[in-house]
């Protein structure tokens, strides 16, 4: 049992490296190959949003692999490149944002959310002070029970 449970995670584990660049796609010069890699990386597959082109199998994915590939054989440069694919769909092509008036929110959002939630639990433990309060006095009953109990003891 144990050993089908190995084999169904090994299967599973390399079900990623089946999506992304095919065979066909490979560029003959290794340096060219790698730059179309690394910008790969950088760009994000407009269908599934969350993966570079890279890790993608989408057919618009692997359009995107191939118009990178033909532009750096054309000769390009990488910002080019990125230039181009900014122009043509805009900046979500892009996995990491550049930092600009029009994305400091999305850089600056999580840092905001982070002190806002300090800020409200420092408030809440200034209003709510746990265990540094005075205890209540005994009352009567409480005074007697003690008693009935230290008499009992003894």
């Amino acid at each position: 049992m144990r050993a089908i449970v190995a084999l169904i995670i090994m299967l599973l584990a390399a079900v990623p490296s089946l999506a992304g660049v095919t065979p066909d796609e490979i560029l003959d010069d290794p340096a060219l190959e790698e730059r179309a890699r690394s910008l790969g990386r950088e760009l994000r597959c407009l269908v599934c949003q969350n993966q570079s082109i890279d890790d993608s199998d989408a057919d618009l994915a692997r359009d995107l692999r191939i118009l990178v590939r033909e532009r750096l054989e054309s000769g390009d440069s990488d910002q080019q490149v990125r230039d181009y694919l900014v122009a043509r769909y805009g900046e979500f092509v892009l996995l990491k944002p550049p930092v600009q008036a029009s994305t400091w929110l999305l850089w600056a959002g999580p840092f905001a959310l982070l002190l806002a939630g300090a800020v409200g639990v420092g408030t809440f433990m200034r209003r709510h002070p746990v265990g540094m309060t005075e205890p209540s006095p005994l009352s009567n009953d409480e005074r007697a029970r003690l008693q009935q109990l230290d008499i009992d003891k003894a």
